[in-house]
């Protein structure tokens, strides 16, 4: 817990210097524009289509035909569930604006200032990044898909949103954050190490996705902080490795 505070200490000092705060902004607010054009473009026929699918269930639909309150009830309920659906899109969105565009250009920034200890050994790539956060945003929207039933009840969808952007925030992020600095094998070891930190990180960056006004810096201040954790990770390894084999060497004699 400690490292995490003291990443997310980091980030929120980096976010005054020159070049870094227009990334925080920008991510967000195209995702923001984008899902909201497509919600008044199709926010009827979405809740048309949802409402219709419920009335199919087994003795719901029949619960729902024959009383008006359950048929309010249910559209109110099916109205808020979308409205909420929509956050996690807009984040995703970002997220990946984040990782494939905004973060790399923080990171240099960031790096040459506050890591500059530390040795660039490329193991991972601008391609790699791209690919990364494709295959992490296509498995976060099949994970959405799979929990919408939950969004029918109350709070079990916002806590299956919670859980899968603070994945997402681990799997997109992680990987950028090493990129430059990480050689191949650190690439994927490290994460793995760090898994259950990077996913409290995660989960905790997740929830400022619902905090009005916040979330518009909210992908991209995750972002940030990984970078501020995996690098710190990083530098805390290569320093006990460095310990390790200097112990390890025989002691050297002395002349006699």
């Amino acid at each position: 817990m400690r490292n995490i505070l003291l990443a997310v200490g980091r980030a929120l000092r980096s976010l005054g210097r020159k070049g870094v705060f227009v990334h925080l902004v920008w991510p967000s607010v195209a995702a923001l524009v984008v899902w909201t054009t497509v919600a008044v473009l199709s926010w009827s026929t979405l809740v048309d289509a949802i409402v219709h699918w419920i009335q199919g269930w087994a003795f719901v639909g029949e619960w729902l035909a024959t009383t008006d309150l359950g048929a309010a009830a249910t559209l109110v309920v099916v109205k808020i569930a979308l409205a909420l659906a929509f956050l996690p899109l807009i984040y995703v969105t970002a997220a990946l604006l984040v990782a494939v565009f905004a973060l790399p250009m923080m990171l240099e920034r960031v790096a040459q200032r506050d890591y500059g200890d530390l040795e660039q050994r490329r193991g991972g790539s601008n391609l790699g990044s791209a690919w990364n956060a494709l295959v992490a945003g296509a498995l976060f929207l099949l994970g959405m898909l799979v929990s919408l039933p939950l969004w029918l009840i109350p709070g079990a969808g916002l806590v299956a949103s919670v859980v899968l952007t603070g994945w997402l925030n681990q799997r997109a992020f992680g990987y950028d954050a090493l990129m430059l600095h990480a050689d191949r094998e650190e690439l994927l070891r490290l994460p793995r190490v760090q898994k259950a930190s990077m996913l409290l990180l995660g989960g905790g960056c997740a929830l400022l996705a619902y905090v009005p006004v916040v979330n518009l810096v909210a992908p991209a201040f995750c972002g940030l902080a990984f970078v501020h954790f995996m690098l710190e990770a990083l530098r805390r390894e290569r320093a006990e490795r460095g310990v390790t084999i200097l112990e390890a060497l025989p002691a050297p004699q002395g002349r006699e």
